[in-house]
Formats: C-alpha cells, structure tokens, sequence
C-alpha cells in the first residue's frame, strides 16, 4: 500500500491548513488485556497491563500492527505470503520460536555501505541479500551520493507501519525469531505530521545477541507525541546472518483529551516551522556583545567598558573616523580589560575563499544549512553551487519536503548527481514540485536515484525522460508495483545510461527492451524482481546484441528466462557479475553454464541459488573455468558433494565467498571439514548449520 493512501484524521493530502482531528472513540480492552496476560504470561508484557479506571489520561494500550504503509525491500513477493513485509500484522506466529520462517518478514535491499570487516564466524544459515560488506566487493557496488550525510548507523532497509489505535507511546516491541540485532532507529509519526526519532542505536546496543528469538523493547525517549504509525530502521552490516521480523507491537495510554495534546503538538509543529524557515533565509550580519542601553555593536561596547570618552569639537568626526582606523587596534592592546584576551590577528573569514570552500564541502546538508546562520559572508560561503554539485536527501527523508526543494533549486545550479530515495512518502514532496525541481536543475544531471519514491507518477517519469537526457545512473528501485503503475516509455529518449536499477519496479517488456536498445554504453543492469510479465529470453536476447559492455547483470527471481536465455548471455563477453538466483528452473541447463565460464574469463561473481538443473559435470566446468572467481552462490544445488566443493576450492584460488546452504548432499557429518577448508582456503564458506 501506498503511503499517500494512508492520511491520518484531520489531515489532508494537499497544503491546506489542517482540520481540526477528531479524537478517535475509545475501546474498552479491558477483557483483552487480562486474557492476553493469562494466554502469554511475561513475554508479551509490556510492564502494567491498564489502568482499571479511565481517566483523563486515558487507559494502558498494548496493540498489534494493524496494516504496513511502506517498506524498503521484502524477500518475498507481493501476491504470495512468504518473507513478505505483511507477515508483521497482527500477533506473532512463531515467537518464541527461533529459526527461518516463511511466515516472517526479511529484507533483501542491498542500498547503503556496509562499515565491517570480515566476519569471524565462517558460516551462514541461509543464502540472503543483506549480509556482510559483500555487495560492496562486488563489481556492481555503488558509491553514496553526498556520503558525509549519512550517520554513523547508516540504514540500510525500513519498515512503516501503523495500529489502530492513537497512543502517547511509552513501549515499542520488535519480536525478532531469527539473527537478531539489527534494528537501529525507532521513529513515530505524530499528530502534527512531523516524525520523532524514540529511539536510536549506539555502540553498546550493537553488541552481537545471543542466536536465539527476542523480545526487543528499547527504553524509548520520553514524549507527549499521539501516533499510531511508526516507521523502523535496519542495518545489516553487522549481522552474520539475515534477521526475519515476526511482529511489532506498540504500547502506550490512549488520550481523551485529544485536543489540549494536540494543541501542544500544534505549537511544536509552529516551532519546527520558524526554525526551518530560518535555514532557508539569509542571516543577519552577526552581531557582537550587545550594549547595555540595548545599541551599538561589539566596538562601541569595548569603548564603553574602558570609559573611553573622546572631546569632539568642530572637526571631532573626522578625528574620531581617523582614530578608529588607525589607531584603535593599539589602543585595545594598551588597555585590554582585565581577563580579557586581545582581538585575534586572524580570523577564519581571512582566508581564501577557495580554502572556505574546501573546508565547507566536507559538510553534511544539514551542517551547512546551520554554518549560513553565522553571518552574511559564512551565508554567501555555504550556498555557493559548488557545495551542491551533489545533493542527498536520503538521510533526511524525516525533513524532505517541497520547501526545502524549492530552497535547493536556488542553491544546486551545478547539480549533478541526486538521490531523492525514500523521500515524500506523507505527502511532504508533492510531484508538481520535483518536477519544477528537475525542470530547473535537471539538464546537467549525471546520477538520479529515487528509490521508493512514494510521489512519482507517470507525468514525473515523464519529466526524467524529457529534462535529464544527460543521465548515465538511473535508479527507480521499488517504485511501482505489479501491474505496472508508471510509464517507462519516455525514457526510452535516454540514450547515455551506464546504470539501470529497476529492482522490485514492475514495467513492460516492450518499453524495456526499447531502453536497452537505446543505451548501448549500459555496464550494470538490476532487474531482480521485475515481475512475472517480462521474458526474460528476449530480454537477454537483446543484451547479447546491443549491450556487449555488460560487467554486471542482476536477474535473482527473475521469470521466464530458460538455457536458450542463458546461452544468450554468454555472448556478454566482459561479464564480472552475474545473479541468475532462482530463475532458471529448468532440469538441464545443457552447455550454457560451460559456454558462460568459456566466454567470460572475468567473472568474479556467479550466484546460482536454487538453479535445480545444475549438475555435477557443470561443478567441474566451475572449478576447471572458474580462476578470477570471488564469490559464489550454489545455495539449494542437489547435486553437489564435498569433493567437488574441494576440487572448486583448489582451483579458484580468489574465491572468498562460498555459499552451501541447503544443499541437500551436504551432511552434517560434513560441516566440520567444511570448517577446517574455510580455514584453510580463508574462504567464507556459508552452510545450513545452527551454531
């Protein structure tokens, strides 16, 4: 479901002020409550159950999430149940229970650097897409745009979510079955439309948990918010395996006097507003020490404190005007106030421009918003064009709004790359106002990213199409769903791209393969997840004919591409990166795996999860071709034997990552050699066994 489907009471989709929200009725859950305590005991407590008595503070609420407004990522697809983000609705259905689950939500994104080493531990429970730093090594990782924005607990995926019931929270509950850890923020949407960060991560709260299920309830920040919708951040980069999310649950006191609360947050809204109009405005010159009668600046207030009190008669202007500037610097000096230090020689507006420029750009967004507040040189300093060369919105995606566009749009004159991902998504960005945006500052862009992006339409993919013909990224990962909701036909005009990322974004064969026709300088293609709609025969078809550059080419859960797709392929010569996870479902792949090893030389990752047809004559085909090899995926192959994971560990001597898991040859009698060769190869080896 679309964000922009959900408005709370009393709001609206446009500018308007806001209606005044009526409070929502109150449900006595009393008989709920205490037949919920007697069923699960302690471990769905969350403290005291209610308060016997309503009161003008309203009663206990523990509640279940309701509906799921928006997500990053999802491991399952839409029209199936399986590690799908809807599995976190309602109660949990496996905890206490640890394990891999269908019926639980996983996450599969691969956006965001991943800041660990090495893991210690050698093994794995289950192939996925978010673990470790490998999507970084891989040949198709990606640089951040305007990296300095990002905190130091980057997220990686996300989660929005909203319950029945308006509550002040007090308790908010994650109930994690498998590879706990990997939550870092906790946001609540308020009445007042405006997010606030409840709870944030820090070093000691990373401290690796126990393999077993949790319970996972932070000590929130205190707040006198109202909400019923709430939003939670992932980070995998220090996680071992991948972690499935079972439920949420929120707990807090309903309010009946929803209006005086209200009222509060209305006036912090007020707050937030004054403050952001001033990041957009020119500053006042700064001022100094203020006098004591309320006038003059810092020079006539030193003046003051040493009594300095010159005679002017006729001409005591002019030598007044004289004396200050030529002679006051040493009178200061002569008679500095006890305590005081003298007036620094140099100060940091006296150096070049070009060095405060240098300086300033190592500034996150938000820093230089603050330093133009300083003064009017600082201000004419932190928006010079060259700051806003690259523009990020991603981590601010809380604050992201039309305004702060409109504010950008006079500052980013030399734009060329922008990542607009995960913003807009309560209606904050309307689609007039990006498309003004692009329109102009869009004719010189090089990178767009716009990851689920919740205020695209067709006429904003229309704009891109039009206004950024310069484009040679474009990333539109999870922005529409099936059956497709966009027109991708107008990109077609779009003849320099290098870089499409199309996961999890439905769209048509047709308008597909006019793109790729187009764009014959493409080296990294996502179509993971495109959608059960494309042939994905005739896609591979028209890459071996028009984009022969190829380095990398994701199809994991891909339709429809068989081994004449594949044999397809192989004519990809320069190919270092090739996910074929889980879309060749065929019994036999004939000579295509042997054909792809013999064609691309330079293949340093192959992911081949759950590819059935793979038999042991293409094993050997791997380890007698497979040289340049760094990582490899044979997750779920029937066929493989410990001989053959030895011969492929002798002969591909730049593997780093091997993944075993679920394969069914594969015994436990077996997992302690895999052990000892992960050791001895240095070769991250990834099975089924639970340590």
């Amino acid at each position: 479901m679309s964000l922009l489907a959900y408005v709370e009471p009393g709001e609206s989709s446009d500018t308007e002020p806001e209606a005044e929200a009526e409070p929502d009725a109150l449900v006595d859950f009393t008989a709920m409550l205490r037949q919920r305590q007697r069923e699960y005991g302690g471990w769905f407590g969350c403290g005291s159950k209610m308060q016997a008595e309503q009161s003008d503070q309203g009663y206990y609420l523990e509640q279940y999430v309701l509906g799921v407004l928006d997500f990053s990522s999802q491991y399952g697809i839409d029209y199936s149940i399986s590690y799908t983000a809807a599995n976190v609705i309602g109660r949990p259905t496996k905890f206490p229970a640890y394990g891999d689950y269908p019926e639980t939500f996983p996450m599969v994104s691969r956006s965001g650097p991943c800041r660990t080493v090495r893991s210690e531990f050698p093994f794995n429970s289950r192939p996925q897409r978010t673990y470790g730093d490998w999507w970084q090594r891989a040949p198709s990782a990606t640089r951040e745009i305007q990296a300095q924005n990002l905190p130091k607990l980057a997220t990686h995926d996300y989660i929005v979510v909203y319950f029945e019931e308006f509550v002040v929270p007090t308790e908010v509950a994650i109930f994690e079955t498998f590879n706990p850890g990997a939550v870092v923020r906790i946001w609540a949407y308020g009445l007042t439309k405006h997010w606030t960060c409840l709870w944030e991560a820090t070093e000691s709260d990373l401290a690796r948990p126990a393999l077993d299920s949790r319970r996972f309830a932070p000590a929130l920040k205190k707040t006198t918010m109202i909400t019923k919708t709430l939003r939670i951040d992932f980070n995998h980069s220090r996680l071992n395996y991948y972690t499935e999310i079972d439920a949420i649950m929120l707990c807090g006191r309903t309010v009946s006097k929803t209006q005086s609360l209200l009222g509060r947050q209305q006036r912090t809204k007020q707050s937030h507003q004054s403050q952001r109009q001033a990041l957009v405005s020119p500053p006042a010159e700064a001022a100094g020490p203020p006098a004591p009668d309320g006038s003059g600046g810092p020079i006539s207030y030193k003046l003051r404190t040493l009594k300095f009190q010159p005679k002017c008669h006729e001409d005591g202007a002019t030598k007044l005007h004289d004396f200050i500037n030529n002679d006051l610097s040493q009178f200061l000096m002569e008679h500095s106030v006890e305590g005081g230090e003298p007036p620094p020689r140099v100060c940091l507006t006296d150096l070049p421009f070009e060095i405060l420029l240098r300086i300033l750009s190592y500034l996150d967004l938000k820093s230089l918003f603050r330093v133009g507040q300083v003064s009017r040189t600082f201000y004419d300093i932190s928006t010079h064009p060259l700051l806003y060369a690259e523009l990020s919105l991603k981590p601010y995606w809380h604050v992201a709004s039309s305004e702060l566009l409109c504010t950008l749009a006079r500052r980013a004159t030399m734009l060329r790359k922008l990542d607009l991902s995960w913003c807009g998504a309560l209606g904050n960005v309307s689609p007039t106002e990006f498309k003004k945006f692009l329109t102009q500052r869009g004719d010189n862009l090089t990178h767009l990213r716009l990851n689920s992006c919740k205020f695209l339409n067709a006429s904003c993919i229309e704009n891109v199409g039009i206004v950024c013909d310069n484009l040679i990224e474009l990333s539109l990962r999870n922005c529409a769903t099936d059956p497709p909701l966009l027109n991708f036909s107008c990109l077609a005009n779009l003849k320099n791209l290098e870089r499409l990322d199309l996961f999890q974004t439905a769209f048509e064969t047709e308008l597909l393969l006019s793109m790729l026709e187009g764009n014959r300088k493409l080296k990294h293609l996502n179509l993971a997840f495109c959608g059960v709609s494309v042939n994905m025969d005739n896609v591979a078809a028209h890459l071996a004919t028009y984009n022969t550059q190829l380095i990398s080419l994701d199809l994991w859960k891909a339709h429809f591409l068989s081994a004449r797709g594949l044999l397809s392929l192989t004519r990809l010569h320069q190919l270092e990166e090739l996910d074929l996870g889980w879309c060749l479902r065929e019994a036999s792949l004939g000579d295509g795996l042997f054909q792809l090893l013999s064609n691309c030389p330079n293949l340093k990752k192959l992911f081949l999860s759950a590819v059935r047809g793979t038999t042991e004559r293409d094993l050997m085909h791997i380890a007698a071709l497979g040289k340049n090899l760094e990582q490899l995926d044979l997750m779920g192959i029937l066929n493989i034997t410990h001989e053959r994971v030895y011969d492929i560990l002798v002969h591909c001597p730049k593997l780093q990552l091997l993944d075993l898991s679920f394969c069914d040859n594969i015994m436990d009698r077996d997992f302690d050699l895999l052990a000892e060769w992960s050791h001895q190869f240095t070769v991250d080896i990834k099975t089924s066994r639970r340590y």
